[in-house]
């Protein structure tokens, strides 16, 4: 016994050693395949499936390489660090194929990184490690004496659970001469011993005979098994049991409740007695044939014992025998056929998914990997799998049985944020059952949305003359993305306006799109302000849009009407006109003749720029009138010979604003006939024709002027001569104070002198005025008209007194005076006559200029 398990082992090294690792891609399946003998202990080598699969055991392992696991005995393991698949337990072929010639188990490795399925086949090859064996080890035969030679008793068959050469091969019987061994070869291919009998038998000789059966395969060294059969000869029983049928074949649904009677057999004989009483029982039966049926000994009824399972077994075959009492038997087989039922819902695993997906990922993109498979057969087996219509993912076969959930088009995260995605697994029976899946799936943001203002294009009408920093309007934009992608910010695209940057009129405020005036706009200036804002997400890279927005400078009444035309007298002072607003109108002038046309603009614009005129005031009312809308001076009516040669009219130019603005014109017309009349009217000295008129206003408040003038030029000249008479008392009167002083340094004015320059001094006063120091800053003169070169110094005042200066006494009071005359240059003496004129002549002057300047008559 211990020579034949080194033996067995020896085989096993050998089959180990000449086994071939069939590492063949099939392109269509992608499937690995192996070869191993059976009874290798756990943790065998297999195969290198990294090798096979192109890829380093790191990477395979960073991969996530891992062995699916289908809720059902794991026969091999995947080594993480070397990508060896290994024996996971010990692998015993008999157990894992029965009655199953090639034995193949089947495993599937899932690549997480690539979400891919690798499908492993592992072919299990047999040895030599099971003997024959029989079901009794102890049988016995009944054989009547009258049986002829070359009579057939079926003997029980050997099992051998390896297959091939190792099976069961031959048999060998031993013992007695009267009996012989034959063995047929039955339409399963199976061997079936019969024992023949060689020799008559003559109970009287030998009631019993001996006999040893032998059962040998083919394995090397070769294992055999033995049953010991005990013959015993019979009186004669002429007539042998008869089964009805030769062969019974049963469908029975594998559904069928245990208890439940599939078949009857039926075998009668024709003796009577013992030899005519028939039994059943089981003549050749699987161990698990016999753990499911049960067959009644006196009925030939078999039961069900034990609940069927087509995806276990789907046929039984049982050999029946029925003896009568006499040892005469008859065999007939039992072939009972499972049928399946849809019993079985589709099974749907999901061996790898995706958690998150990126709404950018190209169609085609692989979020899960499912695994289906139905135990039940044909139509019952077969499985579609289905996905709901409306969600932007579909089903593509993979391998057998395996789906994979991809993309069908872009994902969109602003339409749909996340996916619950239920795939249905539906079998072809009827009823037909189906099981379902459901894929959680949150599409990750990307930032491929640019904000959208919520207008086209913005506009806001700002009143002119605004407060800076007034609130313009808000512009409002909006981004379709999450989180970052969605921040938007405001600012304002490059621009000038009016040669400056836009930048120093208006503002944006970044986070809330308040646009502000950063200041004050005059419509005169700006009437229309376009700029652009664009809006900016705070992706990357970041999208942005932009938007118009036309700011109106709304007008106000903020300019008073400006009259162009008469021009005003300050105007026409600045032109060098005398005469201003001078038109002549010919006396023989009908009415509706035109006399001058007043012309006026407005700076604003619309409703305030509307200019209205009107006759305010006239010299004689009803001669003229004024267009409302033209500003033309017509004449009313003809003049008439009692009209005075002269009028003045007041022109009011009104604007429609609210509240209104107005400005005034002045016109003078002179009725002449010809210009030479006009000019001798314009030059004559009886100007103050019109009493009461503004050119008499207007002369007799230069007659005032002059003469108050004269009276405070007289008031001067006595005030002066008060002075000096005051200071001729204080000083010596023969002091020669003023010697060296220049004449040119002195205006006489009726007797009076006066310093041209500034001096400073300072004078010391006794109390008996006889003793005083007078000190003369030299150069301390300040000129008020244009400097000239200041004359040579002259020798010092009062020079022969200034030592007694120094000595003067304590109780002398200091005064500091300063006296500041305008240079002038050195004139002659006026006499007094013409000094009491000259205010005469100057308000004679004035009227003059007065008069001419009233006429815009050029002097």
């Amino acid at each position: 016994m211990g020579a034949a398990r080194k033996g067995c082992w020896g085989r096993r090294q050998r089959a180990l050693l000449c086994c071939v690792l069939v590492a063949a891609w099939e392109a269509a399946w992608g499937q690995l395949r192996y070869s191993v003998p059976e009874e290798l202990p756990k943790g065998s080598f297999v195969g290198d499936v990294a090798k096979d699969l192109a890829l380093q055991p790191a990477k395979l392992r960073d991969r996530g390489a891992r062995i699916l696991d289908r809720g059902r005995t794991r026969y091999f393991a995947l080594h993480a660090n070397s990508g060896h698949l290994v024996t996971a337990e010990r692998l015993d072929r008999e157990q894992l194929c029965r009655l199953v010639e090639r034995c193949v188990l089947h495993c599937e490795v899932i690549v997480e990184g690539e979400m891919k399925v690798y499908r492993i086949e592992v072919e299990i090859t047999d040895i030599n490690d099971n003997a024959p064996s029989f079901r009794n080890a102890e049988n016995e035969l009944t054989v009547n004496e009258m049986a002829a030679p070359g009579s057939h008793f079926p003997l029980s068959k050997a099992r051998d659970p390896d297959v091939g050469v190792n099976s069961l091969q031959s048999y060998e019987l031993s013992g007695d001469e009267h009996f012989s061994l034959s063995v047929q070869a039955g339409a399963d291919g199976e061997k079936r011993p019969e024992l023949v009998l060689a020799k008559a038998l003559d109970r009287e000789e030998a009631a019993f005979h001996e006999l040893v059966l032998r059962a040998i395969d083919g394995g090397e060294p070769a294992r055999t098994g033995t049953a010991r059969i005990r013959v015993s000869v019979l009186d004669a029983n002429d007539n042998a049991p008869m089964f009805s049928q030769a062969v019974y074949a049963v469908h029975v649904p594998e559904d069928v409740p245990v208890g439940s009677t599939l078949v009857t057999l039926t075998a009668t004989d024709v003796d009577e007695g013992i030899n005519g009483d028939v039994k059943y029982s089981l003549k050749t039966a699987t161990d698990v044939a016999s753990e499911t049926f049960h067959l009644d000994h006196e009925t030939g009824s078999i039961m069900l014992v034990r609940s069927l399972d087509f995806e276990e077994d789907d046929s039984y075959h049982l050999e029946a025998q029925a003896q009568d009492g006499g040892g005469l038997f008859d065999t007939a087989t039992v072939s009972i056929s499972v049928t399946d039922v849809n019993d079985n819902a589709p099974e749907l695993t999901v061996s790898s998914a995706l958690s998150e997906i990126s709404e950018d990922a190209p169609p085609g993109t692989v979020v899960a990997l499912l695994h289906v498979q139905d135990r039940d057969s044909g139509a019952n087996g077969e499985v579609r799998c289905t996905i709901a219509e409306n969600v932007p993912f579909r089903l593509e076969l993979e391998l057998d049985n395996y789906y994979c959930v991809v993309t069908a088009r872009e994902l969109d995260r602003e339409e749909v944020s996340e996916y619950n995605v239920t795939v249905w697994a539906s079998d072809g029976g009827s009823p037909s059952l189906r099981s379902s899946a459901v894929l959680a799936l949150r599409v990750l943001d990307v930032n491929d949305n640019a904000p959208v203002f919520a207008e086209a294009r913005y506009s806001a009408r700002l009143p002119e003359n605004n407060a800076e920093g007034a609130l313009v309007l808000t512009v409002r934009a909006w981004d379709a993305d999450w989180g970052q992608n969605a921040r938007v910010r405001y600012r304002l695209a490059e621009g000038r306006v009016r040669g400056a940057p836009l930048s120093s009129y208006v503002s944006v405020q970044a986070e809330t799109g308040a646009l502000y005036a950063l200041r004050s706009f005059d419509y005169e200036e700006v009437r229309e302000v376009g700029l652009w804002v664009r809006a900016e997400d705070g992706g990357a890279p970041a999208l942005s849009s932009n938007v118009s927005v036309r700011l109106l400078i709304v007008d106000e009444n903020d300019n008073a009407p400006q009259v162009l035309y008469p021009p005003s007298s300050a105007a026409a002072a600045a032109a060098g006109a005398g005469w201003t607003g001078v038109e002549l109108a010919p006396r023989s002038a009908e009415p509706g003749a035109l006399v001058a046309k007043v012309v006026a603009v407005d700076a604003d614009a619309g409703q305030n720029a509307w200019l209205s005129y009107e006759l305010a005031k006239a010299t004689e009312p009803g001669l003229f009138r004024v267009g409302l809308h033209s500003g033309e001076v017509r004449t009313a009516r003809s003049p008439l010979a009692r009209d005075a040669p002269r009028h003045s009219l007041v022109v009011v130019v009104k604007d429609q604003g609210r509240p209104a603005l107005s400005a005034t014109a002045t016109l003078t017309v002179v009725l002449a006939e010809s210009v030479a009349e006009l000019l001798s009217e314009l030059g004559s000295a009886a100007a103050p024709a019109e009493p009461g008129g503004s050119l008499t206003r207007w002369l007799v408040l230069a007659v005032a002027a002059v003469s108050c003038l004269f009276v405070a030029f007289l008031l001067l000249l006595l005030a002066l001569r008060l002075r000096r008479w005051r200071r001729s008392q204080l000083l010596p009167p023969a002091s020669g104070a003023l010697r060296g002083v220049p004449a040119s340094h002195f205006v006489g004015i009726d007797g009076v002198r006066a310093f041209l320059h500034s001096y400073s001094h300072e004078v010391s006063l006794t109390a008996d005025s006889r003793k005083s120091q007078r000190r003369w800053a030299a150069d301390s003169c300040c000129n008020t008209l244009p400097a000239r070169p200041p004359p040579d110094k002259a020798a010092p005042l009062l020079g022969e007194d200034a030592a007694g200066a120094r000595g003067a006494p304590p109780d002398a009071l200091p005064v500091s005076q300063s006296l500041r005359t305008p240079r002038r240059p050195p004139s002659r003496r006026l006499p007094p006559s013409l000094l009491l004129a000259f205010p005469f002549q100057l308000s004679f002057l004035a009227a003059e200029v007065c008069f001419r300047a009233r006429h815009r008559f050029i002097w």
